[in-house]
């Protein structure tokens, strides 16, 4: 089961957007994740999550990693998208919220050794 995980960001403004589960603890956030659609392509399916999830439109889509997921088997694949416009619009079925944050106040700190980690670690300041 691919899915992607993507760090949308803002790089005019050096904010990055992410989105939360209600189901979470309070002020956990994520990068905007979800499963591939049979016949789509993983930048299509960047597109695709970014904008029912939170949605905003995204330009430049690049591919940076990826890593076996055991959750229910899945292979998460790492992107980061440009921010292209539009305004957050949070798809309440799928989530509580979702905003942007500056790059140097973001709200997580995942373990260096995910996926996630890495994309945040490596992509998230301006001019990276």
């Amino acid at each position: 089961h691919p899915c992607t995980i993507t760090l949308v960001r803002d790089t005019k403004r050096g904010r990055v957007l992410l989105a939360r589960k209600a189901e979470w603890a309070p002020g956990r956030y994520a990068l905007v994740a979800g499963f591939v659609d049979n016949g789509e392509s993983l930048e299509g399916c960047v597109r695709r999550e970014v904008k029912e999830e939170v949605g905003v439109d995204v330009g430049e889509v690049r591919y940076v990693g990826s890593q076996n997921w055991p959750f229910p088997s899945q292979l998460m694949c790492g992107f980061v998208a440009e921010y292209a416009g539009g305004d957050v619009v949070v798809d309440t079925t799928e989530l509580e919220d979702a905003r942007w944050f500056p790059w140097n106040e973001l709200p997580i700190r995942p373990a260096r050794h995910s996926i996630a980690g890495f994309i945040i670690q490596n992509y998230s300041r301006p001019g990276a």
